[in-house]
């Protein structure tokens, strides 16, 4: 029987298996980090060019955009853009490693090939990819505030902390990665707003750094992974994305509003089964199922949004948890077997 293993899909928003075997190698070798700017400076740098363009700038400012724009061409010859993120005019990778999704690959009479249909599908490992040119976001807006363009306020703070032994009464506490608010409505009317949740999973195994030292070892050809991995759906929904659904969307029920969850396709479909309500306003939640296709090979994967489904925050949580308790009779048997062992 043919060998699979999962392995790299995208790697630093280029297609795995289409690179040249010297540009695996280079990717290979690339470190994540020192020169990268933070928001801020990007913020400001921003700021600084159109007080520039205007010819108000005073001399501390000067020299103040003189040094940003120097730390600009060092981050562009050091750094690795990401094709995926929006937040920022000059993004760059952050995640270590720079994989952005695995697949499964076969090895078939010495060939290595990614297989095909439903579990030949991409699992996102890093949030940003499920930003791409806002695909889903401007889906999300469409089908819940009847808005295909909202505005979008990232990390908009949602718990303030009580206070106790780490923070101060009202510091943030638990942020909402999205908030997407209707751009086309009557002026003067109310806020309309949905929240957005965005999930990767993360794998479980051996670090990927092991793959990295493969390929500069073989000159960057393509082969099986070094080491087996999976994705991690259980940590990554029962132990990350339940808890912030628990958290989040009561609140929301309470205040009207829902909750919209991107996830890929695969990740949702991990999951138990979850009870499909048939209208949103029957939903808590809305799950937007993605799925990254390619046109011809050598071109970049593009997100698409494949599915909506609308669930209460009960079935999700039954969904997430991916289980049904035996009865109490089989678990005090299973119990019986562990003490005789």
């Amino acid at each position: 029987m043919a060998e699979e293993r999962f392995h790299i899909a995208e790697w630093y928003g280029r297609p795995f298996k289409d690179l040249g075997d010297w540009d695996r190698v280079k990717l290979a070798g690339h470190n994540v980090g020192g020169a990268a700017m933070s928001k801020a400076e990007l913020a400001r740098m921003v700021a600084l060019e159109e007080q520039a363009a205007l010819g108000t700038l005073a001399p501390k400012q000067v020299n103040r955009l003189d040094a940003l724009r120097d730390k600009l061409t060092r981050q562009q010859a050091e750094e690795l853009p990401c094709p995926f993120r929006t937040d920022s005019p000059h993004p760059t990778c952050t995640k270590p490693g720079g994989v952005c999704s695995i697949r499964i690959y076969r090895e078939e009479a010495g060939t290595i090939e990614p297989i095909d249909g439903k579990r030949g599908r991409l699992r996102a490992l890093c949030p940003w990819r499920f930003h791409q040119d806002g695909t889903a976001f401007d889906k999300i807006g469409e089908s819940i505030l009847s808005d295909p363009a909202p505005l979008r306020a990232g990390e908009v703070g949602f718990l303030e902390s009580t206070g106790n032994l780490d923070s101060d009464p009202g510091e943030d506490v638990g942020r909402i990665d999205m908030i997407l608010v209707k751009s086309n409505g009557p002026g003067g009317s109310p806020m309309e707003w949905v929240a957005v949740e965005v999930q990767a999973v993360y794998f479980s195994g051996k670090k990927m750094s092991i793959e990295f030292d493969h390929l500069k070892l073989t000159q960057g050809k393509l082969s099986m992974a070094q080491e087996k991995r999976r994705p991690d759906y259980r940590s990554s929904g029962v132990k990350r994305l339940m808890p912030q659904l628990l958290t989040k969307v009561p609140t929301l029920r309470r205040w009207g509003k829902k909750m919209a969850v991107v996830v890929d396709a695969p990740f949702f479909y991990s999951m138990g089964k979850m009870e499909r309500v048939p209208h949103l306003s029957n939903a808590d939640i809305v799950w937007f199922l993605v799925d990254f296709k390619q046109a011809a090979p050598g071109e970049p994967y593009r997100l698409e949004v494949v599915e909506e489904f609308y669930t209460t925050l009960e079935s999700a949580t039954l969904g997430l948890t991916g289980g049904v308790p035996v009865s109490q009779v089989a678990f005090e048997d299973r119990i019986k077997a562990k003490v005789q062992n």
